[in-house]
């Protein structure tokens, strides 16, 4: 399309069922807000639009488990949510939420309108319901095997292993996620949108309209799709938390929460517009507007298939004109997952690292899943971090700021006359505006990110080689020129890193004493994005600006390790909620059972066995006579810690040698769920060495 008159873009809603993790920032919301920050330093009218997904079973769900109601989950994790995206500088201009009264009324409004026009087929079909929990098991309330990939655990709307987006019909060997029973069948009355109707506008427009501009993983998702033919999709649910159906006949049903959600994007438009006094329909209907989604790849069937259909049927709507949907990103090599936590929560980022939101809004940028998944590690986040934003970036910044107040007492210095160095430099400068531009309009973020870097990778260079703090022994005006031109690299990387970087462009605009978008300083100095290549000064000499500050520190070992103990305890917990416990063993009989001379010992002696990591050799006073055991505890225990301890013995095991040692019998220990070994004995202090054991 030709230069739009204002955009529209949107991110997905996030369920309110959990707080947001790194996996979301870098498929959705790190690249959507770096986006609309350009667009808006570029003098674009943008509605950046957002808000919380509430309604849906894994909400329902969340709720049975705790004993509260689906109100207090969304009441709870919107709060988290909307507090975290602020904390992190998601710089929405709209949040809402899908329980908001102004959501319920357009998505129902919505709704009506496509029943009125003819737009469904009304069916009664047979669904899967659970006979002892009375309910009919939609989306997550049914697990089964994918008939596509063979994931067992796919849930009866979409599995997450392949991404297939299915009916709970078609699930192979489905269960009751309430009960864990096998489900019946039981005939039930929907809506459906014949997806099939659609199906040669569909092709039309993407495969034919956007064959080119889209990116290729979301090109070929809805190719596959359209190529192995659509069908139609219920758009009511049998559930009693959602938007309750509009028409006759929907009593006790409610919305598909992907038939709700995406009319989210809509009312909280309609929100905004009405707090501000604006119109919202030419950001939806307008054709010189650009609509573009933000998502991951798991939403990428509702956002180009399921919605576009909604709106075509509805017929005074727009269309998406991109949906740069990004890959999964994993974590330590191991997919995220939120049940088994593992994952890097926001919240707990912004507790752990106070005043660093911007290291990880490069991390995750410069290591976006944008065309394959992507491993994020904190190793690389530490390197990102010391190697590039404080060796890089601050430095040069640094450098700058303490020579300026060391030579010139904070002014910006005249500049003599530039050499053929200085002039290359400064030309650089005024490219990079439309270099970085264009990889962000391409939605190719990380690269846009790298060409930053680059700009500050150009100001070191240039510093050191010319060298200012040897010039200005031997040629002060020289000194002058060195350091104006490196103000002016200074002055532009504060703007052009405002979208990758806003706390520490805000942090760089207070240093040099220039105004921020959102801010007017007295001296009346601004530089927006266009100004940079078309300005032939940006800091203009005598403007005084301020004292160094350190845009960025140092993240030591220490607080990378603490992170990584963290996702290990995670992991132990995990194995530990998993682990099976042992089948039991062959039936013995009585008569085995007493052959076992079971006695309470004491511990008197213990040392570690040379060359050895598990062995112990231990001396226990068992009653009948002291013998020596040797015990493979030393991975749990110490030497010193075992010493005096009560045991449980079993004293006529037949002797064996061990390490050269013999072993006169075996302690009885089990384990914990996380493998540290424990002793089998009696509590009573009282119970004598020597007593069997029956």
């Amino acid at each position: 399309m030709n230069k739009p008159k204002r955009y529209t873009v949107t991110t997905a809603l996030p369920y309110t069922n959990g707080p947001i993790h790194i996996g979301h920032l870098a498929g959705v919301y790190v690249p959507a807000d770096i986006y609309v920050r350009y667009l808006r330093l570029t003098g674009n009218d943008v509605a950046f639009i957002g808000g919380s997904d509430e309604h849906g079973v894994p909400i329902t769900i969340k709720a049975k488990n705790e004993g509260v109601t689906p109100q207090d989950i969304v009441d709870k994790y919107h709060a988290i949510i909307k507090q975290s995206f602020e904390d992190f500088g998601i710089s929405y201009d709209n949040y809402s939420r899908t329980s908001a009264p102004i959501h319920h009324k357009t998505a129902s409004n919505f709704f009506k309108t496509l029943y009125d026009k003819g737009e469904f087929i009304e069916e009664t079909t047979e669904q899967l319901y659970d006979e002892e929990a009375k309910q009919f098991l939609a989306d997550r309330f049914v697990i089964g095997t994918c008939p596509k990939c063979g994931n067992e655990e796919s849930y009866g709307d979409q599995c997450e292993n392949c991404g297939t987006s299915h009916n709970a019909t078609d699930l192979i060997n489905p269960k009751s996620a309430i009960t864990g029973n096998t489900p019946t069948l039981k005939q039930t009355k929907h809506w459906f949108l014949p997806l099939d109707k659609h199906e040669d506008f569909l092709k039309e427009w993407i495969l034919k309209g956007h064959k080119k501009d889209w990116k290729p993983n979301v090109y070929g998702q809805v190719k596959s799709w359209i190529d192995d033919g659509l069908r139609p999709r219920a758009v009511t649910r049998d559930l009693d938390w959602g938007i309750p159906v509009p028409v006759e006949g929907g009593e006790g049903k409610v919305l598909y929460v992907w038939f709700d959600a995406p009319i989210g994007y809509i009312s909280s438009t309609i929100e905004w517009a009405e707090r501000e006094g604006k119109n919202w329909e030419p950001y939806w209907k307008s054709d010189d507007t650009k609509l573009v989604h933000f998502i991951g790849k798991d939403n990428i069937v509702f956002h180009c298939i399921i919605f576009p259909s909604m709106l075509k049927a509805e017929g005074s709507y727009i269309l998406p004109e991109n949906v740069p949907a990004n890959e999964f990103l994993n974590l330590e090599g191991n997919k995220l997952s939120t049940s088994k936590n593992w994952a890097v929560w926001l919240p707990e980022y912004l507790k752990d690292f106070p005043g660093q939101q911007d290291v990880l809004r490069y991390a995750l940028n410069a290591n976006a899943p944008e065309t394959k998944d992507n491993d994020f590690t904190w190793k690389d986040f530490q390197a990102r971090n010391n190697n590039e934003l404080v060796a890089i970036f601050g430095n040069f910044i640094n450098r700058v700021v303490v020579l300026t107040n060391k030579y010139y007492q904070g002014i910006v210095p005249k500049p003599s006359e530039f050499t053929q160095v200085d002039e290359e430099t400064l030309a650089a400068v005024k490219a990079y505006p439309s270099v970085i531009a264009s990889s962000i309009e391409r939605y190719r973020f990380r690269e846009a990110g790298q060409e930053l870097m680059n700009l500050a990778r150009l100001g070191n260079k240039y510093l050191a080689d010319e060298e200012p703090w040897k010039k200005i022994k031997e040629d002060e005006a020289r000194t002058q020129t060195i350091m104006y031109v490196a103000l002016q690299i200074a002055s532009a990387l504060a703007t052009l890193c405002e979208p990758f970087l806003p706390f520490t462009s805000e942090k760089l605009k207070n240093i040099l004493n220039v105004s921020s978008s959102d801010s007017t300083k007295e001296n009346g100095i601004e530089n927006h994005w266009n100004d940079i290549p078309n300005k032939d000064v940006l800091l203009p000499e005598g403007h005084q600006i301020g004292k160094a500050e350190l845009l960025f520190s140092k993240i030591e070992d220490k607080t990378i390790q603490e992170q990584l103990d963290k996702l290990e305890a995670s992991k132990k917990a995990n194995e530990a909620a998993n682990k099976k416990v042992e089948p039991q063993k062959d039936t013995i009989t009585f008569e085995d059972f007493t052959k076992l001379d079971i006695r309470v010992g004491t511990i008197i002696e213990a040392e570690k066995m040379p060359k050895t990591k598990k062995l112990l050799k231990l001396k226990v006073d068992t009653g009948i006579d002291t013998r020596t055991i040797v015990s493979g505890i030393a991975e749990s225990f110490t030497a010193e810690e075992v010493i005096g301890k009560k045991v449980t013995v079993l004293v006529n095991l037949a002797p064996r040698a061990l390490r050269g040692v013999e072993s006169q019998g075996m302690i009885l220990m089990t384990e914990t769920p996380e493998g540290k070994l424990v002793f089998v004995n009696p509590d009573d202090a009282k119970v004598n060495n020597g007593l069997q054991i029956s």
